[in-house]
């Protein structure tokens, strides 16, 4: 008898996944995921992601905020598979001082990446995603488009803005048999966390210890690791699992935005 994971597997194995920031923390684990269940994934990221990308992928080193690197890229994935069944949009930047000290440079820098390329990788996924018939986009956007914090304003305002989006994308590309939805991490132990910790909002020890401290700060008693991220992208980019769902945002961020700040 074919167990149930073999049985995924095969059904799963003419599907293809374009996952953008593929080399940071939630994109590798996302990229491990889908390949391990048994899709061909295509990652996408600036920086190089090392000898251990999936041998049955495809992976692009190109800059999403240059929209002649986006072009390139879905030249190269139509190259690899004439279909797409899932996207998902997680590479971001982030810049971490108060409003008053950022430039209108760092300002259009976070959107670009964030928010435009979100935008603009759609547009150019959409003819692949018609070959396959139906689809879903995941956006990774972020607890801080719901409840957010000082020093943080341009990241905030670009996961806000995703939020947007993807209600709007939902709506427009629904009579495509395309779901949208957003997916909103709170504090994953990733680079971008550490190197964010720098703001002083968890205090001004060391680094375990503003680790700590973020981690209290959460109902469960700790930070996210990439791997639970992966599994709550997977479950939107899976039509077995999330088919009734489009328009939504997942929080995941152990419970963090459940409590009042007051407590």
């Amino acid at each position: 008898m074919r167990s149930k994971d073999n049985t995924t597997r095969i059904n799963q194995a003419n599907k293809t996944v374009l996952i953008t920031g593929a080399a940071g923390g939630i994109g590798r684990a996302t990229v491990s995921l889908f390949a391990e269940s048994g899709w061909r994934v295509i990652g996408v990221d600036r920086s190089s992601f090392g000898d251990d990308f999936p041998g049955s992928g495809l992976f692009i080193k190109a800059d999403i905020s240059e929209p002649q690197d986006l072009e390139a890229i879905f030249t190269l994935a139509q190259g690899f598979s004439e279909r797409l069944d899932a996207l998902v949009n997680n590479a971001a930047v982030q810049i971490a001082k108060p409003l008053l000290e950022t430039s209108v440079e760092e300002w259009d820098a976070v959107m670009v990446s964030n928010l435009r390329a979100v935008f603009l990788a759609v547009k150019l996924a959409f003819p692949l995603f018609k070959v396959a018939g139906s689809g879903a986009i995941v956006n990774v956007s972020s607890v801080h488009a719901v409840a957010t914090s000082a020093n943080i304003a341009s990241y905030a305002a670009s996961k806000g803005g995703l939020l947007a989006l993807t209600r709007a994308m939902a709506i427009e590309l629904a009579p495509d048999g395309i779901r949208v939805n957003a997916i909103l991490p709170g504090a994953v132990d990733t680079p971008m966390l550490r190197a964010g910790l720098s703001r002083g909002h968890v205090g001004d020890g060391s680094l375990p210890e503003r680790l700590e401290n973020l981690a209290n700060k959460t109902v469960i008693g700790r930070v996210g690791k990439p791997e639970e991220i992966a599994h709550a992208i997977y479950f939107l980019a899976d039509e077995t699992q999330s088919s009734f769902m489009t328009g939504q945002a997942l929080i995941v961020d152990g419970g963090a935005t459940a409590r009042l700040s007051t407590e």
